[in-house]
C-alpha cells in the first residue's frame, strides 16, 4: 500500500494506509441498495468492486505546516481487543509504513483526532510489555471539547443518537476504546481540549463538521491561495457525494450529518479546494464537481502496488 504526498501551497500532506476492506452497502449504510450502487458509473474501478461491494480505506494523513508535523486521526491500531472482528487484534505494518514514509514516532508534533471513534484513534497508542503508552512521545493530542464531553456523558441513551445498540456494542465499542486509546494519553496529561474552530498553525485549522459524532471536526489547509479539506467522517465512501441522503450506520444524528454534508459539498464544488476523504480509498482525493443535483469527485488514479511513493 503506497504512501501519497499532495501539496498544498506551502503544505505537504502524506496518506498512510492502515487497511483497505471491500464490504457489502448494509454494512456500513443505513439507505442503500445495490441498484444505487450500479446506476454510480463513476465510482468503478477505485471505489467500487464488479461485484458491487464498496471499497473503502482506514488511512492516517501527515500535515506538514509551520515546520509542525500533524497526524490526523491514528486508525484502528494494532494487537488491540475489539468487539468488532474486522479490527479486533489487527497487526497491519502500519508504522513500519509510517516510518518507511519519513515519518519517526518521536518527530510527531500534534495529533489530532477529528472525532473519537475507534478507526481514528486507535494508533494514538501501542503496546509496550502489558501497558499502552503514547506512539508519538512527543506530540500533543488535540480533542475536541464538543466531543470529549459527550463521550464523558453517563446517559448512554445520549451516546448512542440514532445509532442501533448492537452498531455501539459490536463497531463502536467506545469502552475498550475509551480504556486504551484515549485514557493512556490523558494519564500522561498529553492531550488539550479545543473548539471546533481551532487554529494549529497560520496554515491548518478544524472546521466543525457535526452529525457523524455530535463534536466531529474537519481540517482545513489554506496555503498560498490553494486550499484542501480533509473531511473526517461526513462522507464514508464517495457514493455519498452522488447520493447525499445516504446515511453512515454509524452518525449519531442521521439529520445533522446529512445536512453537514450538503453544505460543505455545495461550498465547495467548482472550487479547486482538493478534497481529501478520510475512508476513502485511493485515488482518496479529488475536486467537488456539481452533477445532476448533488455532486461527483474529480480524482486522477494512481499508480497501485506495495512499497511506498
Amino acid at each position: 500500500m503506497k504512501s501519497r504526498t499532495w501539496q498544498v501551497g506551502a503544505v505537504r500532506i502524506t496518506r498512510v494506509i492502515e487497511l483497505i476492506a471491500e464490504r457489502p452497502p448494509e454494512f456500513g449504510f443505513r439507505n442503500l441498495s445495490p441498484s444505487d450502487i450500479e446506476e454510480q458509473t463513476w465510482l468503478r474501478p477505485h471505489f467500487v468492486t464488479d461485484q458491487g461491494r464498496l471499497r473503502t480505506a482506514i488511512q492516517t494523513f501527515i500535515v506538514e505546516s509551520d515546520g509542525l508535523r500533524i497526524v490526523v486521526d491514528t486508525c484502528v491500531g494494532d494487537g488491540k481487543p475489539r468487539n468488532n472482528p474486522g479490527f479486533n487484534e489487527l497487526q497491519t505494518g502500519f508504522l513500519t509504513r509510517l516510518e518507511q514514509s519519513g515519518f519517526a514516532l518521536d518527530s510527531v508534533n500534534v495529533v489530532l483526532c477529528t472525532h473519537l471513534h475507534v478507526d481514528h484513534v486507535g494508533w494514538n497508542t501501542m503496546r509496550i510489555g502489558d501497558s499502552w503508552v503514547p506512539t508519538f512521545p512527543n506530540a500533543e493530542y488535540l480533542f475536541g471539547r464538543t466531543e470529549w464531553e459527550h463521550w464523558q456523558s453517563e446517559n448512554a441513551a445520549g451516546l448512542a443518537g440514532d445509532v442501533a445498540p448492537e452498531i455501539m456494542t459490536g463497531v463502536i465499542d467506545h469502552s475498550a476504546v475509551w480504556a486504551d486509546s484515549v485514557k493512556p494519553i490523558v494519564d500522561r496529561n498529553l492531550h488539550k481540549l479545543v473548539e471546533t474552530d481551532h487554529q494549529i498553525t497560520s496554515e491548518v485549522r478544524l472546521i466543525p463538521t457535526p452529525g457523524h459524532t455530535p463534536g466531529h471536526a474537519s481540517v482545513l489547509i489554506s496555503s498560498q491561495h490553494e486550499q484542501a479539506i480533509i473531511t473526517g467522517d461526513i462522507m464514508h465512501h464517495p457514493i455519498q457525494m452522488s447520493l447525499p441522503h445516504v446515511s453512515s450506520r454509524f452518525d449519531h444524528s442521521v439529520t445533522l450529518a446529512e445536512n453537514t454534508r450538503r453544505s460543505l459539498l455545495g461550498e465547495q464544488a467548482g472550487t479547486r479546494t482538493l478534497l481529501l476523504g478520510t475512508h476513502f480509498p485511493p485515488p482518496t482525493a479529488g475536486y467537488v464537481v456539481a452533477s445532476e443535483g448533488a455532486w461527483l469527485l474529480d480524482s486522477e488514479p494512481e499508480e497501485t502496488g506495495s512499497g511506498n511513493g
